[in-house]
């Protein structure tokens, strides 16, 4: 019955002691939202680059592996170090019949001629699915639909157009029926994606292009190797061959991204005996030369693997820890001299009566209290930090949104991070002989 009371008045005693000697509660509100800020900013984009993108379905989708590299310079303890697929080998995937789904995909990058003379032709960043992307991606669209299957087994000149571009072409107008011309060829728009933003680690995730903040564009993947479109992205060749569409469907350069998606996580294994039962096919056809394992990667494997979230990122979030524990050190000697002050104070409540647990909590809630606003001042400020991050990179815009997961955990570490900057000065303003400072006084 007690300790409800005693701690609202201990909480409003804290309110008032921020009037006391305003610089220095400035300062150490000060200090701590700034250390919150920078902690919870740098550990909200971490959090939201390494989380799962797809969360339904990431343990039912996977990236197959079998090395088709060339044995030269090549020995079984380096393991497998092709991460993307051959042109045969996926297409066998794609025919394979396995899964529930399945999608082959590289990055194009075409110029575009719009169907109206006040914009000027441009390059875009596209992507070459074949249609089963869609579905297994879980991408929205705003008008319009997938090309048809019939669309992917003739490679037929259809696209679907990103948000931002079909409005950059077509204004708020549906622009399904319509054509655009892309590499030179005429394409019917089938389709427009709805505001679709996937995180930058969706995108190496997908094989999208590294270059822009998300695909403008999207066709099917045999239309893109009619038309012989370049790839747009990372490839490995051998040393002494050109990297020109010709090279490309060579076994000799691996530049395309594969992807499976089962009915259920259970079947992982049944998939894995197949993949190994592939592999050992086509070294016995003299196609695949390294005795390399193949291997299956669900999402964030995959993630893993290709490092997504980097070691600089990571040391990104230390860092910023390591100033929120620089900014208590800062905190605890502003406390001291805060609670030192107050001395006489403390003297009187001993004489009075009050033991030195009462001391001890009274000013615990203050610091508290100080936790408290520093925390709403963090708040803002990590909040500022967020959307400059994603002003100055479009790509970074969806990472720079704090969820209400993030909003509770500044306040907490506001809170705790004032209480334990706060043990110390609290402790020696409980050691305070009541006898001294009633002489002194």
């Amino acid at each position: 019955m007690r300790k409800t009371p005693m701690f609202s008045y201990y909480f409003k005693l804290g309110v008032r002691s921020l009037r006391r000697n305003p610089a220095l509660t400035a300062l150490m509100v000060l200090t701590l939202a700034i250390g919150v800020a920078a902690s919870v900013s740098t550990l909200t984009i971490l959090h939201m680059m390494s989380g799962d993108p797809i969360p339904e379905k990431s343990d039912r989708l996977f990236v197959p592996h079998v090395d088709n590299g060339p044995v030269e310079g090549w020995s079984p303890s380096d393991g497998p170090n092709d991460d993307q697929l051959g042109y045969i080998d996926a297409a066998n995937f794609l025919k394979s019949g396995q899964g529930e789904r399945r999608t082959i995909m590289y990055g194009v990058y075409q110029p575009v001629e719009p169907p109206r003379s006040d914009i000027p032709a441009f390059t875009a960043s596209g992507l070459a699915p074949s249609r089963d992307f869609f579905a297994m991606f879980n991408v929205p669209f705003l008008h319009g639909q997938p090309w048809l299957e019939a669309d992917d087994a003739r490679g037929a000149d259809v696209v679907v157009l990103g948000r931002a571009m079909s409005e950059k072409l077509f204004g708020e107008a549906n622009p399904v029926g319509k054509q655009i011309r892309i590499g030179g060829f005429p394409y019917t728009v089938v389709g427009v994606l709805d505001t679709w933003n996937p995180l930058p680690r969706y995108y190496r995730l997908i094989g999208g292009s590294r270059f822009g903040n998300s695909e403008e564009f999207f066709i099917p993947f045999s239309t893109a190797i009619r038309h012989e479109m370049g790839h747009n992205g990372s490839m490995n060749c051998s040393a002494n061959r050109d990297p020109g569409f010709a090279n490309l469907l060579s076994s000799e350069c691996t530049w395309i991204q594969f992807w499976f998606e089962t009915r259920s996580a259970s079947e992982r294994a049944e998939l894995q005996s197949w993949l190994d039962n592939y592999a050992s096919e086509q070294r016995k056809l003299g196609r695949l030369k390294r005795n390399a394992p193949t291997r299956l990667y669900d999402v964030m494997e995959w993630m893993e693997h290709m490092k997504v979230v980097g070691n600089d990122s990571k040391l990104s979030a230390w860092l910023a820890f390591g100033f929120l524990v620089l900014c208590l050190v800062n905190t605890i000697g502003l406390l001291l001299a805060k609670f030192s002050v107050r001395a006489s104070e403390v003297g009187i409540r001993r004489a009075l009566g009050a033991s030195r647990r009462d001391v001890f909590q009274q000013f615990l809630v203050e610091t508290g209290v100080v936790g408290l606003v520093g925390g709403v001042l963090g708040l803002v400020l990590a909040f500022g930090a967020l959307a400059l991050i994603g002003m100055q990179s479009k790509g970074m815009a969806a990472v720079a949104r704090m969820d209400w997961q993030m909003l509770l955990l500044t306040f907490v570490m506001s809170v705790l991070a004032a209480i334990v900057a706060g043990l110390l000065p609290t402790w020696r303003a409980c050691q305070v002989t009541p006898a001294i400072q009633l002489k002194s006084q």
